[in-house]
């Protein structure tokens, strides 16, 4: 399981006020089970099974938030509401743009990321997961100061490819330039022995980007399959013996039948990592 080391203290203070999400007793009174028979009832096997509470840090974008929480519930095994992982979800579209904080044209989202973590923190998440992998090339300036561990997305999808069989020596990357450019994927992938295969310059612009940016803009059929697609099978015209989503609007844009070989979603690999942590089997479902 990849994820960094949460540290023993915090480096925020304490806030001077915090709001309480019960409602406030009156002055000397304390809620009993002989008052509140609700308070009274045990969880149930299910509940009782994992103390997790996961913390979605996400709004990168909001509509690849809203999967990833899809997926992790999809992925979740259960028969009812409550077999399923408990979830705080923190959603900030505010956060700067991390590709331009990469490519030097725009601020730095670490502050945005910084607090999303602390929100996440005293709302009682007890680990963290980051639906967006341009975003992981800031989780070592974050790692340390969150308070809680970070599971991290693409250091689980190298392991996750590193054990497909028959073995992938060649995978593709469709992903933003700035995952691209911090060389995300590259170092996770050396570490499993694959070689990675990216677009060419011409094609990252018009295809990959132009891509994004259809998606985000809530085009998810036309225009950005097309794009998405063309781009896909010139990896696959490399040698790329599976495709990496490395980008969660990507998936939104580009299904899987659309490429030739395994298209792997790093979110759904992501709530199937959260889901094992939490002491559950995975829901047998598509291929990642």
């Amino acid at each position: 399981m990849s994820s960094s080391p949460a540290p023993e203290t915090s480096p925020w203070p304490e806030r001077e006020t915090s709001p309480s999400l019960e409602p406030n007793p009156s002055p000397g009174s304390e809620p009993s089970p002989e008052t509140h028979p609700a308070l009274a009832i045990s969880p149930s096997p299910a509940i009782r099974r994992s103390p997790e509470i996961i913390g979605i840090l996400g709004g990168m974008g909001p509509a690849a938030t809203a999967d990833f929480y899809a997926k992790l519930v999809s992925t979740t095994p259960g028969a009812s509401d409550q077999d399923h992982l408990r979830t705080v979800i923190w959603s900030d579209p505010t956060i700067p743009d991390r590709t331009e904080a990469l490519l030097g044209d725009g601020p730095d989202p670490t502050p945005w990321l910084l607090d999303g973590g602390r929100v996440l923190r005293e709302a009682g998440a007890t680990v963290i997961a980051i639906p967006c992998n341009t975003a992981h090339a800031f989780v070592p300036r974050i790692a340390d100061h969150v308070g809680l561990p970070i599971v991290h997305m693409i250091g689980e999808v190298a392991q996750h490819l590193g054990a497909l069989s028959p073995r992938i020596h060649t995978a593709g990357l469709l992903a933003t330039t700035g995952t691209v450019r911090a060389n995300l994927y590259q170092e996770w992938l050396d570490r499993v022995g694959i070689r990675l295969v990216l677009p060419g310059t011409d094609s990252q612009d018009r295809e990959v980007m132009a891509g994004i940016r259809a998606v985000k803009a809530g085009d998810r059929d036309g225009p950005a399959t097309a794009l998405l697609g063309r781009a896909a099978r010139r990896l696959t015209a490399q040698g790329a013996q599976a495709v990496i989503a490395g980008c969660t609007e990507i998936p939104l844009g580009l299904p899987a039948d659309a490429v030739d070989v395994p298209l792997v979603d790093p979110a759904l690999v992501l709530a199937r990592a959260l889901v094992r942590r939490a002491g559950a089997s995975v829901t047998p479902g598509e291929a990642a």
